[in-house]
């Protein structure tokens, strides 16, 4: 290395250079001013140029060689050394970070510039005085969509908490939340708080886990370790939230003790013990019962309690129950072999199927009258009529009987276009969805004169079979060559690749309805019907008129 004087006009700037923002007016100024009264203290750092050129390429001390080209200096000191196998990346970051500290996006540039170099990870650590955790950490924000690095690196930086629910999504999921909330010439402020919310998933820990490695394989969880949090603690996590507590509730099962029962738990996450019993919350005794249950966290928790003693009946000679220590009440209903988003994707399948069958399956005329008027029964119906009530569908729904009026304001159609509004019609009023708009049993009953089943797509996918237990997946391999395997996700993935060229309807989503709701439907329906005769009754008694008179004045006025 040795120090000579040249024309800083003759310098050229390399490319790869670790500070990347740039420097603010104020800080400029400063520097400015320090070169004009005293000079360069701190020589630049140059090399010879290594693609032929006879000029020197500058390594560190950019902004010191463009202020003192400012400052109007005809030669300045530089230092020469020989040219750095990673072409100086490692030299410059040190360099800038003894002087001032870096970017944070520089400094996550610099890290990654430096790996594709072939530095690894420890060797990073050792050079820079860092932990190799912290360099870890500042390799996952590298991978923030680069469009959100170039925002960040103008000042407008999220807190250590947004950002590292940022890092931890995907590229294609960052993409799309910055769409919506990138900055505008109007706001060029970003909501950070709004990005990270919209990529924020539930967590839940290794450390809150009572399973083992055993059935975290079943369940097909994989671990992410959680770079930001301390480093003393167990940090991984998965996102499968369905996973974790289906194994949870696996364990919980297999290390039920005796006297023991799995609770469920109330909406603020208090567990539900039997009716009357009495919690224990000293020291448990051996004829105390024990409650096992799930918390918001997903961490198993036991309670004890105890049931009231069986009254003894009454009379001489008569026995009281023997079993009455046995005892441990009913508190909890089996995990159900469909999840609440599998019932969620059963009713837009259902939907669908039964709106392409309404489309497209034959259907007489008389069955699809009694169609149209079972729809109108349908709970997601609400019409507005004399004698009061609201609808608030009926300007969506008047489309379809606007087509059998002609120019005249008359009712005028042939039998095609009556078909075509029915069809139509029940397409609009008809659903399985598990929302405001389902039609309740009368969709299912629809669903099978119609022969929508003939109409579902293919159930044997990844997304559906992934909502089912452990007991209905290995009960969907009834019928075919397909062996349960010892991990669910082996068993899952066997099944997806058997129905790749097949297709699969899981029993729970074909149209035939439910006997014990179509009865409790059809005898709540008669229930109401008798109400309504007798308040016309009543009301027809009030004005003095008899049930016959009613009837007579009815058909006189027909």
């Amino acid at each position: 290395m040795q120090l000579i004087k040249v024309d800083p006009r003759a310098l050229v700037e390399s490319p790869d250079h670790s500070r990347q923002t740039k420097s603010s007016p104020q800080a400029d100024a400063l520097l400015l001013a320090s070169i004009k009264a005293v000079g360069i203290v701190q020589p630049p750092v140059v090399s010879q140029q290594a693609d032929g050129g006879n000029g020197f390429l500058i390594n560190a001390g950019r902004r010191r060689v463009r202020l003192a080209i400012a400052a109007g200096l005809e030669q300045i000191d530089v230092l020469v050394d020989d040219p750095a196998n990673d072409n100086g990346a490692m030299r410059s970051m040190v360099e800038n970070i003894a002087r001032e500290a870096l970017n944070p996006v520089d400094q996550w540039r610099a890290i990654e510039r430096l790996v594709a170099l072939g530095w690894t990870e420890e060797a990073i650590g050792v050079a820079l005085a860092l932990p190799v955790r912290q360099i870890r950490k500042l390799r996952l924000l590298a991978n923030v969509l680069p469009a959100m690095l170039d925002h960040m690196a103008k000042g407008d930086m999220p807190d250590e908490r947004q950002l590292r629910t940022i890092a931890s999504a995907s590229l294609d999921e960052q993409k799309e939340v910055w769409k919506k909330h990138k900055p505008s010439k109007a706001d060029p402020q970003v909501s950070w708080w709004s990005v990270a919310q919209a990529l924020q998933k539930t967590r839940m820990f290794a450390r809150h886990a009572s399973f083992g490695d055993d059935l975290a394989q079943a369940y097909g969880i994989a671990w992410v370790e959680d770079l930001f949090a301390p480093a003393d603690e167990d940090s991984r996590y998965t996102t499968d939230v369905e996973a974790f507590l289906g194994a949870q509730q696996e364990w919980m099962t297999a290390n039920l003790p005796k006297k023991g029962v799995i609770a469920e738990t109330t909406n603020w996450g208090e567990v539900k013990l039997p009716p009357k019993a009495e919690r224990v919350y000293g020291k448990p005794t051996k004829s105390d019962c024990t409650a096992m249950y799930l918390d918001r966290d997903g961490r198993v928790q036991t309670v004890h309690y105890r049931m009231p003693a069986a009254k003894k009946p009454k009379g001489k000679g008569a026995a009281g129950p023997n079993n009455a220590a046995d005892e441990v009440g009913e508190v909890s209903k089996p995990r159900p072999d469909v999840t609440r988003k599998g019932v969620e994707m059963i009713g837009d399948l259902r939907t669908d199927a039964l709106r392409e069958a309404l489309g497209r399956a034959p259907i007489e005329d008389d069955t699809l009258m009694a169609l149209l008027i079972l729809a109108f029964a349908g709970q997601n119906v609400s019409v507005t009529t004399g004698s009061g009530g609201t609808y608030y569908g009926h300007s969506r729904l008047a489309k379809n009987a606007v087509v059998l009026f002609d120019a005249d304001g008359k009712l005028a159609f042939d039998m095609d276009t009556l078909r075509v509004a029915a069809r139509t019609m029940l397409v609009d009023v008809l659903s399985c969805r598990e929302n405001a708009t389902n039609s309740g049993v009368v969709a299912c009953v629809a669903g099978e004169v119609v022969g929508a089943d003939a109409f579902l797509p293919n159930m044997g996918t990844e997304d559906f079979l992934a909502c089912l237990s452990r007991p209905a997946l290995e009960a969907s391999c009834k019928d075919t060559p397909v062996l349960p395997r010892q991990r669910v996700k082996d068993t899952r993935a066997a099944l997806v690749e058997h129905f790749k060229e097949g297709h699969f309807v899981h029993p729970s989503a074909v149209f035939a309805p439910d006997q014990a709701k179509l009865s409790d439907w059809l005898s709540r329906s008669a229930t109401a019907a008798d109400d309504e005769e007798t308040e016309e009754d009543a009301d027809n008694i009030d004005d003095g008129i008899s049930g016959d008179e009613a009837e007579a004045f009815q058909e006189a006025a027909e």
